[in-house]
């Protein structure tokens, strides 16, 4: 199992991580964010999303999908499915949105994964984001599948700070 820590010191650092994620990521690529409201997750997803749609040369708003549940974008590769789970009062429900096969087609970033209960999926790459004493500072604890993800995230972190 892959475990890592990472430590960005500014927004702008967590955004360029997610900017950095962005393009080595495929259908079938399952984010798992969690941390508690305000730590970031929202802000690297957007990051993360803006940046996937900028190669593919498309300037889309990324709204926050707290009351939609889910926003759906598509960057000529694949589609991307950005997830807030926080309202769901069921696992189960994760069916009724779709997302059991999102999660094999799609990228996918999920916010609230707590909400999966047992349906969180093994492949998935999950980050715990935690704000810092400095408020602008944050770290995120990397864990999963080690085989698939290590090099993934050696390419995404080469020139950022890490811990």
């Amino acid at each position: 199992m892959l475990h890592h820590t990472l430590s960005f010191a500014t927004e702008n650092e967590t955004a360029a991580f997610g900017a950095a994620l962005a393009p080595l990521l495929g259908p079938g690529d399952v984010l798992l964010l969690e941390g508690e409201i305000g730590a970031g997750k929202t802000h690297f997803a957007r990051s993360l999303i803006k940046a996937r749609l900028a190669s593919a040369g498309v300037d889309e708003d990324v709204p926050s999908p707290t009351y939609t549940l889910i926003q759906t974008y598509d960057d000529r590769i694949c589609e991307i499915w950005h997830a807030d789970l926080y309202r769901l009062s069921d696992p189960a429900e994760y069916l009724e949105l779709g997302l059991d096969e999102a999660f094999e087609t799609a990228v996918c970033l999920v916010e609230w994964p707590e909400a999966l209960g047992p349906f969180r999926p093994d492949h998935a790459l999950t980050l715990a984001f935690e704000i810092g004493r400095d408020p602008q500072r944050r770290t995120v604890q990397v864990r999963g599948p080690k085989g698939r993800w290590e090099k993934t995230l050696r390419q995404a972190t080469g020139s950022l700070r890490t811990t």
